[in-house]
């Protein structure tokens, strides 16, 4: 399947896509850890079908230090041994975020019980933004494969 359109050759695809790029930015600058805001975007994209984020997401793990390994076993975390409790909180509240309307009481407790105010309102804008990411990837068919790590950075300008 070819891709339909190229958002960023437009010029209302251009104005929105600086704007995610600056939200990511945000998110960047927040507590939350880089490396579960990767794991949590990779897990939305995963379940989404996005091959585009699933190559950003990758990429841009491995360059801020995540190990590949990990990165495989991000679809079955729940049968693993690689990710800590708050890591595994976080992917819980990503699954419950994209497939769900809202997150259960006992998934939202557990996040808490790992991070604070600050990391949790980056938690739920990042489920937003990734969603809403992947969705527009997936709408347009965008492909995954030939991302380069860092190349939002230089996006949001």
């Amino acid at each position: 399947m070819e891709p339909r359109l190229d958002l960023f050759s437009t010029e209302t695809g251009t104005k929105i896509g600086k704007r995610f790029a600056g939200l990511g930015m945000a998110l960047q600058q927040s507590p939350l850890p880089k490396t579960t805001a990767e794991l949590v975007s990779l897990r939305a994209s995963q379940l989404n079908g996005c091959g585009f984020c699933l190559d950003m997401h990758v990429k841009e793990a491995i360059a801020a230090g995540e190990d590949p390994l990990r990165l495989h076993l991000v679809a079955g975390w729940r049968e693993t041994t690689v990710f800590t409790e708050a890591e595994q909180a976080a992917l819980a509240f990503a699954e419950e975020g994209t497939e769900n309307v809202s997150v259960s009481d006992d998934t939202w407790a557990n996040l808490r019980k790992h991070y604070d105010d600050e990391q949790t309102a980056a938690l739920v804008c990042l489920i937003g933004l990734i969603n809403a990411a992947n969705r527009m990837a997936v709408i347009t068919h965008q492909k995954g494969g030939s991302y380069q790590a860092g190349a939002m950075a230089n996006f949001e300008g």
